[in-house]
């Protein structure tokens, strides 16, 4: 390539004016990009804080109710912002975890009429018989323990359902668990009992029906005896 007199193409002249000027976009651009880095780090920091300082108030706040005696204790208090609905979401999500067995005690009418027996001596105290209301004790909880032999009761529920709540209990309801005072078939006895509450055998309902008023006080007195 023939290249003109006194020195160098002129290309290269062009190119290397070229960049000479467009150096100090490509510098303004690398500023403007640092800067906006650093807008971006400050607001990830702020966000960051702003949810940390989010959870202290909330801990802060929860702490001054319980501590300052705002928080209802009496059974006759009001419910708690939210605590039918945290309780609810709670017991159903460890029954989801808890396994699902089917029960290994058929729901026949020995089964039931034993079932009947444990029920009323462990459990009609707080659930009541059939026909019965709530007795004082009854009356007086909180959460109320639910009737169950009056309208639905449990039947809607499966057995290990109820299974797991007689063995296990549940937590500040005034449910006591039996697992250490009752064997496993004992407590699946139950758990058939409440589920077919509905469709009893006689000799279960017999067994079940609560005691004439004078029968009541002439146990009543020879137990004071």
């Amino acid at each position: 390539m023939v290249q003109p007199e006194g020195g160098s193409p002129e290309r290269p002249v062009q190119k290397r004016a070229s960049q000479r000027t467009l150096g100090p976009q490509f510098r303004g651009r690398s500023e403007r990009n640092l800067a906006w880095q650093g807008v971006n780090l400050t607001m990830f920091k702020g966000i960051v804080m702003g949810i940390f300082l989010g959870f202290v108030l909330v801990f802060a706040g929860a702490y001054f109710y319980f501590a300052t005696g705002h928080a209802p204790v009496a059974t006759n208090s009001p419910e708690m912002p939210f605590e039918r609905k945290f309780a609810k979401m709670a017991l159903n999500a460890y029954l989801d975890k808890v396994p699902h067995n089917n029960s290994p005690v058929p729901a026949d009418e020995p089964n039931l009429l034993a079932g009947a027996k444990l029920y009323k001596e462990h459990c009609a105290f707080c659930h009541g018989l059939p026909g019965e209301p709530h007795n004082a004790i009854g009356s007086g909880m909180f959460p109320k323990p639910p009737l169950l032999f009056r309208g639905v009761g449990v039947t809607d529920d499966q057995a290990w359902e109820s299974y797991t709540k007689i063995s296990g209990g549940i937590r500040m309801s005034g449910m006591p668990g039996f697992k250490d005072h009752l064997n496993d078939t004992q407590i699946w006895q139950l758990a058939q009992l409440v589920k077919n509450a509905d469709k009893l055998p006689a000799s279960a309902k017999a067994e079940l029906a609560p005691a004439p008023e004078h029968e009541g006080a002439e146990h009543e007195h020879e137990h004071m005896h």
